[in-house]
């Protein structure tokens, strides 16, 4: 079997597997991906009601102007047309009052960094962020103990730690390194930006090019296991019958990776083990009338607050109520620990939980403005990186001969998100191009 025509398996359609695929199918590869949803998109997946003409995200996703690989992908797609940015505002929880924090001049203007040293501080330090490359250096420190130093404790836990714990909770807010935070602040813009018809609507017209390039596209299907075979090619493991293929490219969790191939040797099943995330539980929720009567699009939470979750996204407030049947929706999201009770609850016990704090947000709030709910969850949603993380990442070359593994947990020091998710993926896919 030649280079042009390999058979190659990428497990996972979300965006960073079909990103492979893309380059995979282009260099003449023979590409099927396997998902076990009825869906592609992955965690940038969306639903759509009767009466709505854009989809709604299941977790709230937007782009920023810097996610070069991403808008990079669009536009070679041809769908650069479709991409907006709109205006929204976001705004910072300070002492009982949500202020607009979305800009160097509301930056300047936030008072609960107070005036003087402490706002030259903060600003210093942004700017040295934002400057700097060396994030080697930073991985080294926690983000804790370097914004202590650097930004001053009144900064730090005026403006970071309530992040860090919402984020990370109390268990890893103090040990996650300071390259997790130069990555933030380095790479994003206060312009938060989407696709026309939401992101469901630009994984469908992806898949769709896919289809028409000889991608065979499998929805609902679940790989049982993965193994190599003695002519040194990989064996998918389905419900009912098994696959050969020379390469195969996993876009799973490290966990699931783990679970799918244990014929992987000892030291990389527990390095993949040994790697922490954090959950997402997020309510979606279709209202009658605009909660925000500012207009705010996303309140950042702190936990110290007394609020039962960490942020609340009115999407209609960035996007047109019009694009939903007049429906105004918001998100309810929080990050947790991958065994706390919100996984467990039903949608009625976490809507108990949410519902009573949204009259802080208007007080004219009332239950009967709920016209429907829906509840996403996922245990693995944020890699949690710890110092010197760099030593922790799995390579995409596995030891096992002619499989590869593309995830979340491999774009350090990035943040997850779809821009790296395609980077990640195409970066897999020239590595099985060049191996064949």
């Amino acid at each position: 079997m030649t280079k042009e025509n390999a058979k190659v398996a990428v497990i996972g359609a979300g965006i960073g597997g079909m990103a492979a695929a893309y380059d995979l199918a282009r260099a003449g590869r023979d590409v099927t991906i396997f998902e076990a949803a009825d869906h592609v998109g992955g965690l940038a997946a969306g639903f759509k009601e009767p009466g709505w003409d854009w989809s709604v995200e299941q977790f709230y996703h937007h782009w920023f102007q810097t996610d070069s690989h991403m808008l990079g992908l669009i536009d070679e797609l041809g769908l650069a047309d479709k991409v907006i940015f709109p205006r929204p505002v976001t705004v910072m929880y300070d002492r009982g009052k949500f202020r607009p924090f979305d800009s160097v001049l509301a930056a300047l203007l936030y008072p609960g960094l107070g005036w003087g040293i402490n706002k030259i501080r903060f600003g210093l330090v942004g700017l040295y962020l934002r400057l700097t490359t060396n994030w080697r250096t930073l991985e080294k420190s926690t983000v804790d103990a370097w914004m202590r130093k650097w930004a001053g404790s009144k900064v730090y836990e005026s403006m970071w730690e309530p992040m860090m714990i919402g984020k990370f909770g109390e268990e890893y807010a103090k040990v996650v390194n300071m390259a997790w935070m130069w990555a933030r602040l380095h790479a994003r813009t206060t312009r938060l930006g989407t696709f026309e018809g939401g992101f469901q609507a630009f994984s469908d017209q992806f898949a769709e090019r896919l289809r028409r390039m000889g991608v065979d596209l499998r929805l609902n299907t679940s790989i049982r296991s993965i193994h190599s075979t003695a002519e040194g090619q990989v064996r998918v493991e389905l419900d009912q019958v098994s696959e050969v293929f020379d390469q195969v490219l996993t876009t799973t969790s490290p966990a699931l990776l783990a679970r799918l191939a244990p014929d992987l040797p000892q030291d990389y099943l527990e390095g993949l083990l040994s790697l922490q995330s954090m959950g997402a539980v997020v309510m979606v929720l279709s209202l009658e009338h605009q909660l925000s009567k500012e207009g705010y699009y996303w309140y950042n939470i702190p936990k110290s607050a007394g609020f039962p979750f960490l942020s609340l996204v009115e999407h209609t407030n960035f996007l047109s109520p019009e694009h939903f049947g007049g429906d105004h929706i918001l998100y309810i999201g929080d990050y947790l620990p991958q065994d706390h009770e919100n996984f467990e609850l039903s949608k009625a016990e976490i809507l108990e939980k949410f519902l009573p704090h949204l009259v802080k947000f208007n007080p004219d709030f009332r239950p009967d403005w709920v016209k429907k709910t829906w509840l996403f969850r996922t245990r693995y949603a944020q890699p949690v990186p710890l110092v010197n993380h760099s030593r922790n990442i799995p390579a995409i070359k596995t030891p096992l001969e002619g499989l590869y593994f593309a995830s979340m947990s491999q774009v350090y020091p990035w943040d997850r998100g779809t821009n790296f998710a395609v980077e990640i993926g195409r970066r897999a896919a020239r590595m099985m191009i060049g191996d064949a």
